[in-house]
């Protein structure tokens, strides 16, 4: 005869199933605040049949080496629930990163409790900056990487040998995860509410949450200041690059092996959606930030000519005079006396 268990107890409630996304969450010392709201409201409310915020189907805790509370960016103090423990109870591991300059290095502990936890192959994401402490850690090396475009040249001033990607809202590579912050934590955690629970709980989250629809990881990111406003994804994604590469700019080729398109397809793109080749969208792109630089700035036209990527400032000044009608010294001139705060100089004839 079979060997039956024996049966609960009368009146006796049986085991809760165990949740199908088990998330622990490690706080850097001045973490963005939005980021980790994001991801996990998405969570609690896929984790409940209705709007209970009950941990059903998804299970999360905020993990401490010390049960001290973390204090994020804005000064909001988040409690911890559990210590670091084994992180093999965890499908995930978000890390939750904030201030770069002022947010403190990792608390004791930390590292060893990441690096355990990518030798189980245990998924591990960072939100915001948090990918900056995985790849401090060399948990990144090989790993394609997400970060904000306004974290682009931090990141690559400190990681010299690797590329991130700012063109994308996030990045899923293998067991690394990472996302530029701010909403696009939300998408990250629906894509793994989908990966899952299923398409209709990851809507239901982000429905809830006044998001439209969930986002693919390579939707750009939005934010980012342009010179061309344009609609294509992948002409976005092409001037983004444009952009983040100012002082030496790629040649349009490389941008377009890059994206994974020839570069008659990019072409045949920018010519649709903003009506000029790429060549010209890199020059527009490039006077505009020498006009911000001339505006904002008392750099020389000479450095302001390196960081933008011309030749020279010879090369600046006939380029900068073709599109203004004058020169960037004089461009410069008029908009300081034509700017609110500008005062005549005393004994200047009103």
């Amino acid at each position: 005869m079979p060997d039956f268990a024996d049966p609960p107890a009368a009146g006796a409630r049986p085991a809760p199933p165990r949740p199908r996304l088990q998330i622990g969450f490690v706080l850097l010392p001045r973490f963005t605040l939005s980021a980790f709201a994001n991801f996990m409201d998405v969570l609690r409310l896929a984790a409940d049949d209705g709007d209970g915020s009950r941990p059903i189907h998804c299970r999360w805790a905020v993990l401490s080496p010390d049960m001290a509370p973390i204090q994020s960016s804005c000064g909001v103090r988040i409690e911890p629930d559990e210590r670091l423990g084994d992180p093999a109870r965890f499908d995930y591991i978000v890390v939750v990163g904030g201030l770069i300059e002022g947010g403190g290095g990792l608390p004791p502990g930390l590292a060893p409790f990441l690096q355990r936890a990518a030798a189980q192959r245990i998924g591990i994401a960072g939100l915001c900056t948090g990918v900056f402490a995985l790849a401090r850690l060399g948990l990144m090396d090989g790993y394609r990487c997400c970060v904000s475009w306004f974290h682009h040249q931090d990141f690559l001033a400190e990681f010299e040998r690797m590329r991130p990607v700012s063109d994308q809202i996030f990045v899923v590579d293998r067991d690394r995860l990472s996302c530029s912050g701010g909403v696009s934590a939300a998408h990250l955690a629906a894509f793994l509410v989908d990966r899952h629970l299923g398409r209709a709980a990851a809507r239901k989250s982000l429905s809830i949450m006044m998001i439209d629809e969930p986002m693919a990881g390579d939707r750009p990111q939005p934010g980012l200041p342009l010179e061309l406003n344009a609609r294509d994804p992948l002409v976005r994604r092409a001037l983004l690059a444009m952009q983040q590469n100012l002082q030496a700019p790629l040649p349009i080729a490389r941008i377009a092996r890059d994206l994974g398109v020839g570069r008659r397809k990019l072409e045949r793109h920018f010519n649709a959606d903003l009506g000029i080749p790429p060549a010209d969208a890199s020059v527009r792109i490039r006077l505009a930030q020498a006009r911000m630089l001339l505006a904002r700035s008392d750099r020389t036209v000479t450095r302001i000519a390196e960081e933008t990527g011309f030749c020279d400032a010879s090369h600046l000044i006939r380029v900068f005079r073709e599109t203004e009608g004058t020169t960037p010294d004089l461009w410069r001139q008029d908009r300081a006396q034509s700017s609110p705060d500008h005062q005549p100089d005393e004994g200047a004839v009103a």
